[in-house]
């Protein structure tokens, strides 16, 4: 008998083995560190959403969207809740990445590495940078706890 595994991995799954051609076309350049030296994921849960690819490593999220996503209110609604978790977002429309996916590269290393302004939306791309400090890192001990002196030796 296999082990059952968790909803959310089945999902990614899934939607990885339903990628559009787009997002294939992407994952080929992202894939194995291959843009930049930064690690990408495919179909990473952020909170009820899966994201199309994340940069965990920089809480940078990028969507590859289709026509249904023009003006979206329910992408709007979820943009908001990635980036009050501290993920900045990066969506490009499907037919842009497949008619020049260097340019879209450029643009993404360019975010990536803080060269654009923190907020861009244009026809062919929506970039907002996240202020929110990450969930994460929240949590996280930004120092290590203290040492214990050793015992003085007064004689």
């Amino acid at each position: 008998m296999g082990e059952s595994t968790h909803p959310a991995t089945e999902r990614a799954r899934e939607l990885r083995q339903r990628a559009n051609p787009a997002e294939q076309a992407l994952w080929a350049v992202l894939k194995a560190r291959r843009l930049g030296g930064y690690k990408f994921t495919r179909q990473y849960p952020v909170g009820p959403y899966f994201a199309d690819f994340v940069c965990r490593e920089k809480f940078f999220i990028i969507e590859v969207d289709g026509s249904q996503h023009q003006n979206n209110a329910i992408d709007r609604k979820r943009d908001e809740f990635l980036l009050r978790e501290g993920y900045s977002v990066f969506r490009v429309p499907s037919g842009t990445v497949l008619a020049d996916r260097s340019v879209v590269c450029d643009s993404i290393l360019a975010a990536l590495e803080g060269r654009i302004e923190d907020f861009v939306g244009a026809q062919d791309l929506r970039w907002e940078r996240s202020y929110e400090v990450p969930r994460r890192v929240k949590h996280r001990s930004l120092w290590p706890p203290p040492t214990p002196s050793p015992p003085s030796r007064e004689g």
